[in-house]
């Protein structure tokens, strides 16, 4: 199993943090376009609540189209929310999403532990490959939350 793991500083209130990262749809905003990111839910409620099912689209490697569910498992508003994957391109998926106060706005600090499939070829994959893919879509959203939230 690995552990990626990132913090990042907004100059914006835990309110105003908490109301963008508990929305589902805003997702999308924070994703690589390459990644070919959909919500596949017809209707799904703007609030995250624990219970919730979140179908995805993805094209993670070489654009193949993969489906992918989550769950949102537990939720403290406005400290914290995790996701497990019920299904999709990982073995296993547990994200944890944390938001505190600072003297200057808020701090996000995810931790997410995950596992490739295929074993011993999953392993190399992961070294190779998902490792980096992994750290390169929370670069992204690092870029993009500045964007949308400047100092």
């Amino acid at each position: 199993m690995q552990t990626f793991e990132t913090k990042q500083e907004l100059s914006i209130s835990l309110k105003e943090g908490w109301e963008f990262f508990s929305n589902p749809a805003n997702l999308k905003k924070i994703t690589p376009e390459k990644m070919g990111f959909d919500i596949l839910n017809e209707s799904l409620s703007s609030k995250i609540y624990p219970g919730m099912i979140i179908k995805y689209r993805v094209r993670p490697l070489w654009n193949i189209p993969m489906k992918w569910v989550t769950e949102i498992t537990q939720v403290n508003a406005p400290n914290y929310f995790i996701d497990n994957q019920k299904s999709g391109p990982y073995a296993y998926w547990h994200h944890q999403h944390f938001l505190s106060e600072t003297d200057t706005g808020i701090e996000i600090h995810d931790i997410v532990n995950y596992k490739v499939p295929f074993g011993l070829i999953g392993q190399w994959i992961e070294k190779i490959l998902v490792k980096r893919k992994v750290a390169e879509i929370f670069e992204y959203r690092r870029l993009r939350l500045k964007e949308i939230f400047p100092s």
